[in-house]
C-alpha cells in the first residue's frame, strides 16, 4: 500500500499546485484577477476532469488484467484509453475557446471577474488535450502498479509552471493571461513524457500501438458511467461557486482560494484512493476477495487518520494561508473563517475518497453514477438555499464579517453534502454486490 500510495501521493498534491500557484501569483495582480481565476479554473477543472474516468476507469482495467497474468491485453486496453483521450480533448478545447464568454456568464461574477475569466479560458483551451492525456497515462500507469513515473512527470510539470508563470505574468507583463500559457505549456510537457514512457513499454511486449476503432469505443463505453458519476460530482462544485458568485466578488475570491485548498487536501487523500483503486482491481482479478477486504479495512483507517492530521495542520495556518494568496483584508478575513470549516471536515473526506476509489478499482461505476446522482438531487436544495438566503446572510453593519459569515455557511452546508456521500459509500462497501472477480466485471 505504500509503495503505491506515497508516490500517488506526491504526484496528487503537485497537480493541484498547479491551480495554487496560479492563485497565489494571480491573487497579487488583484481581487477581481483573483475572482476571474475562480470562475475560469471552475469551468476548466469541470470541463477536464468530467473525463476522469480516463484515469480510474483505465487503472482498474488494467489492474484486473494485471491481476489476470495478461499484461500485453493490459497495455492495450490502455493504449485505446490513450488515443479517446486525444480525441475527447480535441473537442472539449474547441468547444471551450469558442464558447468561453457564456461559460463564465454562467457564474454570474462582475464585469471585470469575467474578463479576466474569459482570457484565462481561452488561452487554457489549448491545454486540454495534454490534461486529458495525462489522464489516460497516468490511469494505465498506476494500473500497473507504477505510480513513481507520474510523480517524476508532476514534479517536473509543476516546477515549470512556476518558473514560467512568473516569466509570463511578472517578466512579461502578460498577467493572468499568461498565468494560463505557462500552465499549458508545463501540461502539455507532462503528456509528451509519459506518452514516451507508455509507449516504449509497449513496444518492448508487443502491445498494439495503434487507433483500433474497437478497443476505443469499448474504452469509451465503459467510462459512461463513471462520467455520469464525474459530471454530478462537478455539478456539485459548479453550483456552490455559483452560489458564491452571488455573495460578491470578495466571497468569491475567498472561496476560489479555500476550494482550491480543499483540492490539494482532495488530491492528498486521494493518493489512498488510488492505491485502492490499483489493489482493489488487481486482488479481484486475481479471484482474492479476501484480500480486496482487508485492503478496504486499511486503508479507511489510514483515511480517517490521514484526514485528522491534515485537518489540524490547516486549522493551525488559517490565519497566515490567507497572506500567502491576497492583500485584500476582506478576502482574508472570509479565506480564514472558511478555511477552519475546510479543516475540520478532513476526516470525513479521508473516508469519502478512500471508499470511492475501492469501489473504482472494483468497476463498480454504473452503482456509482446512481448514488452521485442522488447525492446531486440530495445537495441541491441547501445549496440553492444559501443562494435564496443571499440578503439576509450579508445583512449587518460590518461588511467584512458578514461576507465571511455567508462564505462560512455555503462550506458547512458543502460538508453536509459530504457527510451524504460517505453514508451512501460506506452502505455500499459494507455489501457483496461490488466484489466481482475475474479479468473482466
Amino acid at each position: 500500500m505504500l509503495r503505491l500510495a506515497v508516490p500517488a501521493f506526491l504526484a496528487l498534491v503537485a497537480e493541484p499546485m498547479f491551480l495554487l500557484a496560479d492563485s497565489a501569483i494571480i491573487g497579487h495582480l488583484g481581487t477581481t484577477q483573483l475572482a476571474g481565476l475562480g470562475v475560469a479554473s471552475a469551468a476548466l477543472v469541470t470541463a477536464a476532469n468530467i473525463f476522469v474516468f480516463l484515469a480510474y476507469g483505465t487503472t482498474s482495467i488494467v489492474a484486473r488484467q494485471i491481476g489476470a497474468g495478461s499484461e500485453r491485453t493490459a497495455v492495450t486496453a490502455g493504449i485505446a484509453g490513450v488515443w479517446l483521450a486525444v480525441g475527447l480533448g480535441l473537442v472539449t478545447a474547441v468547444v471551450v475557446a469558442l464558447t468561453a464568454t457564456p461559460i463564465a456568464h454562467l457564474f454570474g461574477a462582475s464585469p471585470e471577474a469575467l474578463e479576466h475569466a474569459v482570457s484565462y479560458l481561452r488561452v487554457s483551451a489549448i491545454g486540454i488535450p495534454g490534461m486529458l492525456v495525462v489522464l489516460a497515462v497516468t490511469g494505465v500507469l498506476r494500473g500497473m502498479q507504477d505510480t513513481r513515473t507520474p510523480l517524476v512527470a508532476s514534479v517536473v510539470g509543476f516546477g515549470s509552471n512556476i518558473a514560467l508563470n512568473v516569466l509570463f505574468v511578472y517578466g512579461l507583463g502578460l498577467g493572468i493571461a499568461g498565468s494560463a500559457l505557462g500552465t499549458v505549456i508545463a501540461q502539455t510537457g507532462m503528456a509528451t513524457g509519459l506518452v514516451i514512457v507508455v509507449t516504449s513499454h509497449a513496444r518492448a511486449i508487443d502491445a498494439s500501438l495503434h487507433p483500433h476503432p474497437g478497443r476505443v469505443l469499448h474504452a469509451a463505453r465503459e467510462g459512461v458511467p463513471l462520467l455520469v458519476r464525474t459530471l454530478a460530482l462537478r455539478a456539485v462544485i459548479v453550483v456552490t461557486t455559483w452560489v458564491a458568485a452571488g455573495l460578491g466578488d470578495v466571497p468569491l475570491a475567498a472561496h476560489t482560494v479555500a476550494m482550491t485548498v480543499w483540492s490539494f487536501l482532495t488530491f492528498a487523500l486521494d493518493a489512498l484512493a488510488i492505491a485502492g483503486q490499483a489493489l482493489t482491481g488487481k486482488a479481484l482479478g486475481a479471484g482474492d476477495v479476501a484480500g480486496a477486504r482487508s485492503a478496504t479495512r486499511t486503508m479507511v483507517w489510514w483515511g480517517v487518520w490521514g484526514g485528522l492530521a491534515l485537518g489540524l495542520l490547516v486549522l493551525a495556518g488559517h490565519t497566515v494561508v490567507p497572506d500567502l494568496f491576497t492583500t485584500d483584508r476582506a478576502v482574508q478575513s472570509a479565506l480564514s473563517a472558511a478555511l477552519v470549516v475546510v479543516a475540520l471536515s478532513q476526516p470525513i473526506s479521508g473516508v469519502v475518497f478512500v471508499l470511492d476509489g475501492v469501489l473504482i478499482g472494483a468497476g463498480d461505476g454504473r452503482w456509482l453514477a446512481v448514488a452521485q446522482v442522488v447525492m446531486l438531487v440530495l445537495y441541491l436544495p441547501l445549496v440553492l438555499w444559501v443562494h435564496a438566503s443571499t440578503g439576509s446572510l450579508l445583512a449587518g453593519a460590518d461588511q467584512v464579517a458578514a461576507e465571511a459569515h455567508a462564505l462560512v455557511v455555503l462550506w458547512w452546508v458543502f460538508v453536509g453534502f459530504m457527510v451524504i456521500r460517505g453514508l451512501l459509500l460506506g452502505w455500499r462497501a459494507r455489501g457483496d454486490s461490488w466484489l466481482v472477480t475475474g479479468a473482466t466485471r
